[in-house]
């Protein structure tokens, strides 16, 4: 076996696309581009591979020999050098993921995910609760020491007390230590999965969670609310009308767009990924709705139906509630106007559930009734929200 077969001179002048034996195995490779690289053949159980070694600008021939005098002492034990060399590599990211830690990781997926995401305020969710429930415990430790007793000694304190935060913080480290795994990070079984592991050792979220209403106003008292809001200057309490007359949720409200609007079809279509549901929502809108829109101002497709204070910003998600601090209604938040809204379209009206439902874009609980209701009863939504609007201008005051 003939071996050393080239020389430093001869490797530089090898110019023709082809195989150039070193002997024992080791060959110099042009491309047709002209680049040169060195590979290791081999035989190994009948079976006849290729292993590249790298090219000749960071390989010299002495550092190509050693190689592939590596690889034949493998052969001798019968050890795949190509086999041998990813196992290595594998163990050199297992090694570095020691020093990748879960606040690191954290910080890489939200980053990798948070343009699939609807809002800045759903990253800074993200991050916050992050930050506060699981950082303080095992942030700073390895992504790959994080197990079981550490993902409960996060959960454990705020289980019970704040089951809704507790629930969302297991599901985002679940998520962050998945895109560890397959990021080559970590190894084994996720510790924060719910099923089959914690949901053994923490009550169902169904047993301890409690349910929270937002505060709301008595439907019998909307017109003096109406009233009073209406006295109100500025933009804010424009749109605080605006999202009572249309039950609209306040986010919806505060990111419209004038492109979202047809005021020919008197309609604000809302697009599928403005929607918690994810699924685009049509409002018939009615007469006073119209006309809190178009105090507004010029309709630019791309601007904001209620701007901010910035130029081309939006509402503060803070305006509403700054209004309701103005008129020292603290007991009230603007969410609480759908539940006002509910409370008044199920017992003074004689609408339909299922079209009240679809007024607040709510999905129906019964799979049944859902697959019946496959439209989205715009015309009997239009009869009942022009109904509501009648009722915010008459109806009664508690005495």
């Amino acid at each position: 076996m003939k071996m050393n077969q080239l020389s430093v001179t001869a490797v530089k002048a090898k110019v023709e696309p082809g195989y150039y034996g070193d002997g024992a195995g080791l060959y110099l490779q042009v491309s047709k581009a002209g680049t040169k690289s060195w590979l290791f053949k081999y035989t190994l159980v009948g079976k006849t591979r290729e292993m590249g070694l790298g090219p000749l600008h960071a390989i010299s021939l002495a550092e190509a020999r050693d190689k592939a005098a590596h690889c034949r002492k493998l052969l001798v034990e019968k050890v795949d050098p190509i086999v041998a060399r990813d196992a290595a590599q594998r163990a050199a990211q297992l090694e570095a993921a020691r020093s990748m830690t879960f606040d690191q990781c954290a910080e890489a997926y939200i980053q990798a995910n948070r343009d699939g995401w609807k809002n800045a305020k759903h990253v800074a969710q993200w991050t916050s609760t992050l930050a506060v429930y699981a950082s303080p415990h095992f942030g700073s430790l390895p992504v790959q020491s994080i197990d079981t007793a550490l993902v409960m000694k996060a959960l454990q304190p705020i289980w019970k007390t704040k089951n809704e935060t507790a629930s969302r913080v297991r599901g985002r480290i679940a998520s962050v230590l998945d895109w560890a795994t397959v990021s080559e990070y970590r190894q084994g079984d996720n510790p924060a999965r719910w099923t089959g592991h914690l949901e053994h050792k923490l009550p169902a979220p169904s047993k301890v969670k409690k349910v929270e209403h937002h505060p709301a106003l008595p439907f019998a008292e909307i017109q003096s609310f109406t009233r009073a809001l209406r006295g109100q200057a500025g933009v804010a309490a424009r749109a605080l009308e605006f999202a009572i007359l249309t039950a609209a949720r306040t986010n919806e409200v505060l990111g419209a767009r004038w492109q979202e609007i047809d005021v020919d079809a008197a309609l604000w279509i809302i697009p599928a990924d403005r929607m918690k549901a994810g699924k685009e929502h049509r409002i018939p809108m009615i007469a006073r709705a119209l006309a809190l829109i178009g105090e507004q101002g010029d309709a630019d497709d791309q601007a904001f139906v209620f701007p901010g204070m910035r130029m081309g910003s939006a509402l503060s998600n803070m305006a509403m509630l700054a209004v309701l601090k103005r008129m020292e209604r603290t007991d009230v938040v603007p969410h609480g106007f759908r539940s006002t809204f509910r409370d008044w379209a199920g017992s003074s009206t004689s609408h339909p559930r299922e079209v009240i439902e679809h007024a607040l874009a709510h999905q129906l609980k019964d799979k049944a009734e859902a697959a019946y209701a496959r439209g989205d009863l715009l015309a009997k939504r239009r009869v009942l929200m022009n109904d509501w609007s009648n009722y915010c201008e008459t109806a009664p005051e508690m005495t």
